[in-house]
């Protein structure tokens, strides 16, 4: 493609773990389908933030500097933190929920569309019947977790469950915060959104098990790191979709013009293995409605 490199910064919540790495290729090997070369046409500036959301203010600063063509953000407090550092550079989202405040410079993939939360409380509900308490753990420093709490209760009534809300804002606190969760007699946690908790996956699912805790969250990923339940999009689709918002805006579009997309496709997925370790009786009709079974 001939023209101008092109640069695209990526603020990431996550390191640069295996998966995350294999996400990013996603995104490149489309933009790559769309004409773009990595090194010709286009290049890539990424800053991580290893899941601590205190990183990414800087690093937001840093990639509005360095004069990027859009920025890609991962995580709903990397795109609050990027509107917050620029009113004019494009902004595409390939994970987390809009800003609170309407940007015209964000587009990009939502999600956490509304009854998203409280589909996820039923389901875990679903897994233990008998619990007459369940637990949500939460991201404080996530603009979307008033809205996944305020859904979750909602449905916690509806189910006639006690719902208590325990929110961290990093990841030291994680292990503390999960004895708490079983001392008040929880029979369950759902995970909240959060890129923070996505890069702690292996670690939010070894305190489940080792506090006996069914555990609810909302990506494939966190089953196969050793989590009980998941129900959501699949994450490797936000990746081809962001790079198509790319693309269009790179060949000239306005993001003001490219509206905030939900996901169209979720999965139900549970592992039968830390069923059996924890001693959930999955019922056949839960098991119906699965996309897996791991």
């Amino acid at each position: 493609m001939a023209g101008p490199l092109r640069r695209v910064g990526i603020l990431e919540m996550a390191g640069a773990d295996p998966l995350r790495l294999s996400l990013w290729q996603v995104f490149r090997h489309r933009l790559q389908e769309a004409g773009w070369i990595e090194g010709e046409s286009i290049d890539f500036d990424f800053r991580w933030a290893d899941g601590h959301e205190d990183r990414l203010a800087n690093a937001a600063a840093e990639l509005v500097r360095s004069n990027v063509d859009v920025l890609v953000t991962t995580g709903t407090p990397a795109a609050d933190l990027a509107s917050r550092a620029t009113l004019t550079l494009p902004i595409v989202m390939a994970t987390g929920t809009a800003p609170d405040a309407a940007r015209a410079n964000v587009a990009g993939v939502i999600d956490l569309p509304p009854g998203l939360s409280a589909r996820r409380l039923a389901l875990l509900h679903e897994a233990v019947p008998d619990a007459v308490c369940l637990a949500v753990l939460l991201d404080g420093a996530n603009s979307s977790s008033p809205r996944a709490i305020e859904e979750a209760g909602q449905a916690a009534r509806a189910l006639g469950v006690v719902l208590k809300d325990y929110w961290v804002k990093g990841p030291d606190r994680f292990n503390e915060t999960f004895a708490a969760i079983a001392k008040g007699g929880a029979g369950g946690v759902s995970l909240g959104p959060g890129a923070m908790f996505f890069a702690r996956r292996s670690v939010l699912a070894a305190l489940a098990a080792d506090y006996r805790l069914p555990s609810m969250a909302g990506r494939k990923e966190y089953v196969e790191a050793g989590g009980l339940m998941s129900y959501g999009s699949p994450i490797r689709d936000n990746y081809r979709r962001a790079a198509v918002y790319v693309d269009r805006i790179l060949r000239g579009a306005d993001p003001a013009d490219l509206p905030a997309e939900a996901p169209t496709e979720y999965e139900l997925v549970i592992n039968r293995k830390v069923a059996g370790k924890l001693g959930v009786a999955v019922s056949d009709g839960l098991l119906r409605q699965a996309t897996f079974v791991v």
